[in-house]
């Protein structure tokens, strides 16, 4: 079913009962706080993935947002401005000296 004949994805699909809110003190203090006015969400659950220890931490999933290919990016640049350098420069700087005069 689904996946028009591409095969296994690339990734495994995690089983909703794995996520619990039992265990995560930030999602258990929700549940008392909206059990205390009488309301309750059941879709909670949903959210225990944020704090599922493979998924890391609030600083490590921002390093992966802002910084993924960054090494890459970095290490190109350098290889582009050192190729800029050994063969000449690209042309800055050609002509402007006849200009003044």
């Amino acid at each position: 079913m689904g996946g028009h004949g591409h095969g296994e994805p690339p990734y495994k699909i995690p089983d909703y009962k794995q996520f619990q809110v039992k265990g995560i003190p930030q999602l258990e203090e929700l549940e008392r706080a909206l059990c205390q006015r009488g309301l309750r969400d059941p879709w909670i659950r949903n959210e225990a993935w944020r704090y599922h220890p493979g998924f890391g931490t609030r600083w490590g999933r921002a390093k992966k947002v802002f910084f993924r290919g960054f090494s890459i990016g970095l290490g190109l640049t350098i290889v582009t401005v050192a190729l800029e350098k050994g063969l000449g420069g690209g042309g800055h700087g050609h002509g402007h000296e006849e200009a003044h005069h």
